[in-house]
């Protein structure tokens, strides 16, 4: 009988660990081929991860350069230079908005940026599925970059078709990047606006009202101000220059 009792324990042992090893194969085995290399590529994943450095990359640059990839006008911070985005060469006077429009100068330049290595990570993957076997179609179109709330969004208006026992078609390919940009920006702006009317911004204002900001007003003696914008959770960062109602050496309004 005990024994009895205890072939019956073996089994219920054995099928719970059966059970478990099933929930864990339905769950986990989709990623572990992934990371495996068992599961190819779709031709959208193989565009995102060709692309998803250089556009971070980009991103990180014009983040730490005031939005632009090649600052003409900058001051020299830290071994960034960091474009002014309001300025003034005159003493008592409001600075002067240098990119009115700064999301979409913004948006042109990582167009810009990466636009070569996108028709690499394009004809790469042609190259890729015709080694494969597969009879591919592309034509390439236009390129978007769109600034939204928490990602960044790159749409390829390349048409592809893919051909081999049965055809696949795109219309469109896209690049998604999960970052604050947009957000941080948008302070910038705002922080721009207090430069133009009164030469200075309060920046514990921002931080009271966002508590996952932070925002830095470094003073440089030639009355430039370098605003830097932190997310404190993601520790995207962006920072750019404004010289606004600067007094003459010798002067100031204590």
């Amino acid at each position: 009988m005990i024994k009895k009792r205890g072939q019956i324990t073996i089994f219920i042992i054995i099928a719970v660990i059966i059970v478990a090893l099933g929930i864990l194969i339905y769950f986990f085995f989709p990623q572990i081929k992934t990371s495996l290399g068992l599961v190819p590529k779709t031709p959208q994943q193989f565009i995102q991860s060709c692309l998803e450095d250089k556009i971070r990359e980009s991103v990180e640059t014009l983040s730490l350069q005031g939005g632009s990839i090649a600052p003409e006008h900058y001051f020299s911070y830290n071994g960034n230079n960091i474009e002014y985005l309001c300025y003034t060469n005159e003493y008592y006077k409001t600075c002067v908005v240098q990119q009115p429009l700064l999301k979409q100068h913004i948006e042109n330049e990582i167009k810009k940026d990466i636009a070569d290595e996108a028709d690499q990570c394009f004809d790469s993957m042609k190259q890729s599925y015709e080694k494969k076997g597969y009879d591919v179609n592309l034509v390439k179109g236009e390129m978007s970059v769109e600034l939204l709330p928490k990602r960044i969004v790159i749409t390829f208006n390349n048409k592809a078709v893919f051909s081999k026992e049965s055809s696949e078609r795109y219309d469109k390919f896209s690049v998604v990047l999960n970052n604050n940009l947009y957000e941080l920006i948008s302070i910038a702006d705002s922080i721009i606006n207090w430069e133009t009317s009164y030469g200075d911004a309060e920046t514990t204002a921002y931080m009271n009202y966002y508590p996952y900001l932070k925002v830095e007003k470094k003073k440089q003696t030639d009355g430039t101000t370098i605003y830097i914008i932190t997310n404190r959770n993601t520790k995207n960062k962006f920072q750019f220059a404004s010289r606004s109602v600067v007094w003459p050496p010798g002067y100031s309004i204590d």
